[in-house]
């Protein structure tokens, strides 16, 4: 299996020729602190089948709740600025809720020529579809208490009672299910449960997954909620935007890429995937990828 070191060298911008990028494959870099943004790569996956992909997981820094803002910001940058000399995307997505309320506006600062499309809590489709006008924001705590949060919950559910939950261990539990570790019902359970709000006649009828590790455990949450409601997952709307940034870099859909096995997953700790996870993404359907870690820092 080969290991791949990551240079240290500046980004350079792309040629922006719309007739180059006719003629050959767009790639994509997907990046998060750990697992999360798998739910994220997979629909880009089934989206965009002519891209070369590229998964980054900061596992070293997992998690990024744990680090202050200004910390944070440094982190990201030097961990993009690296990745993006190394692979010049076309198009860089943050699948990761955390890092894009606060990063992305330094991002695109530091690389104005690079697309960068980020993940930002689906609040706006959940207050949308919601009967009740009851809605619940599962978030790591960071995403809680950012301004952005609350922006959006002014400008888009204003006539939604909003419940905000913040858990600090569900992203690690997400993690540790990916990797065949045993996550008890009850501890999942203990998290999600703030988010089932019952007032008179009316209760919670859909909660916005605000982290993208949650999704991994979807199927463990509808089968422990007190009663249904919808699981808004922001992952097929990121790949659509994903789609569209593409298309006006002059990337329309093509054939598939022809060496799907030219795709990676990265992890900056350089621990290689155990038996487990590796399982775990084969039955994601990412079968075809080289996980190929890379020590971003020494």
């Amino acid at each position: 299996m080969q290991v791949d070191l990551i240079a240290g060298s500046r980004y350079r911008a792309l040629p922006s020729h719309l007739a180059e990028s006719m003629t050959r494959h767009p790639t994509i870099l997907v990046f998060d602190s750990g697992l999360g943004g798998l739910t994220v790569f997979a629909e880009i996956l089934r989206a965009r089948p002519d891209a070369q992909l590229v998964y980054a997981a900061d596992d070293a820094g997992f998690p990024y709740g744990a680090w202050s803002e200004a910390a944070l910001v440094e982190r990201v940058n030097l961990v993009m600025d690296r990745l993006i000399a190394r692979f010049r995307p076309d198009a860089v997505v943050v699948a990761c809720n955390t890092a894009s309320t606060l990063v992305l506006p330094h991002l695109r600062a530091r690389f104005p020529a690079m697309p960068f499309v980020g993940t930002v809590p689906a609040i706006k489709p959940a207050a949308a579809q919601s009967r009740s006008k009851m809605i619940s924001v599962l978030a790591t705590p960071g995403t809680v208490v950012r301004d952005y949060t609350r922006a959006l919950i002014e400008t888009y559910a204003a006539d939604c009672a909003v419940t905000l939950v913040g858990s600090a261990v569900l992203a690690g539990l997400a993690e540790a299910w990916m990797k065949g570790e045993p996550v008890a019902d009850a501890d999942l359970l203990r998290e999600i449960t703030p988010c089932f709000v019952e007032t008179n006649d009316r209760r919670t009828d859909a909660i916005v997954l605000a982290c993208t590790h949650y999704p991994l455990l979807l199927a463990r949450f509808t089968a422990l909620s007190p009663w249904a409601v919808d699981w808004i997952d922001p992952a097929p709307a990121i790949a659509r935007r994903v789609d569209h940034v593409l298309a006006d870099g002059g990337f329309e859909p093509r054939a598939p890429f022809p060496d799907r096995s030219m795709a990676r997953v990265l992890f900056t700790s350089a621990t290689r995937p155990a038996a487990a996870l590796a399982h775990a993404l084969r039955d994601r359907g990412l079968s075809d990828l080289v996980e190929a870690p890379i020590p971003v820092f020494a």
